[in-house]
């Protein structure tokens, strides 16, 4: 390498080492010379460990769709109340009066069978993948109460005669829950701008693509429950939060959300 700079070297044996030669009018400037080459030369980093992906994720979707399936059978034929849907749909004159319940309750509620469908095939889709990441406690959890956070906030700020129900805000808090948390980790692993960026990107196409379709859709909804997502998920990806949601065991927050839904309803019920 010095050669190639035009400074003559030579590497001779002293003793037990070999010593590299230079003249003395040369030596400052092979130093820099070896120093740049070792800079240039050194090995890359080795990438920070692959973050890891939990087990049993399917147990959520699994409790999921059993809830809404469930609450569209009991009230179906007639096992639930029949105005189940006045006592729980998102109504936002009720939200404003007190009854803060219903942002949890109307998540249940479908008003028919393609409405339901949709809704199980896409909550299954993206609960899953945020259970992979999260944890199927955790994530269950954030999605439950993000959602119903997006139900209360529209609830309280929208029209009085604004009524809505499904699971399409809890669905869309999923994605932007996964959507921020793969972003996040992507940051830290030495990739491309496109790659980086892609899970962001994408879950902002779909939220474009499924959020704004159809003639009844509340958008103002899904944009609260994908930004709740978003906030969540860039708040659970950071590394000491990360850390301690890994290690934390999942079933206890799992029966967390259960237990949210079931005193939600509860509520309604006895209201």
């Amino acid at each position: 390498m010095l050669g190639a700079v035009g400074i003559a070297s030579a590497i001779v044996l002293h003793g037990e080492d070999c010593v590299l030669e230079v003249a003395e009018p040369d030596a400052q400037w092979a130093l820099s010379h070896l120093a740049q080459y070792e800079a240039e030369n050194r090995p890359p980093e080795p990438p920070p460990p692959v973050p890891p992906r939990h087990p049993n994720a399917w147990l959520g979707c699994v409790g999921y769709a059993a809830w809404l399936i469930g609450v569209a059978y009991a009230i179906s034929n007639g096992l639930f109340r029949l105005d189940a849907f006045h006592t729980g749909e998102l109504d936002a004159a009720r939200v404003q009066s007190g009854q803060w319940w219903r942002a949890w309750t109307a998540l249940t509620l479908h008003v028919s069978g393609p409405h339901l469908t949709a809704n199980l095939g896409a909550g299954i889709w993206f609960g899953y993948l945020a259970g992979r990441q999260l944890g199927v406690g955790v994530a269950w959890l954030l999605i439950v109460a993000g959602g119903g956070i997006a139900n209360l906030l529209e609830g309280l700020f929208a029209p009085p005669w604004h009524r809505s129900v499904g699971a399409s805000t809890a669905v869309f808090t999923a994605l932007g829950l996964m959507s921020a948390y793969t972003f996040s980790e992507r940051r830290r692993l030495p990739q491309n701008w496109v790659q980086r960026w892609g899970p962001l990107v994408a879950g902002i196409v779909l939220l474009g693509w499924l959020g704004t379709a159809g003639k009844d859709t509340d958008v103002i909804a899904h944009l609260l429950g994908f930004g709740i997502g978003l906030l969540f998920g860039a708040t659970a990806a950071l590394p000491a939060i990360s850390r301690r949601l890994h290690n934390l065991r999942q079933w206890p927050l799992g029966l967390a959300a259960i237990a949210i839904m079931v005193a939600a309803w509860a509520l309604a019920l006895t209201s």
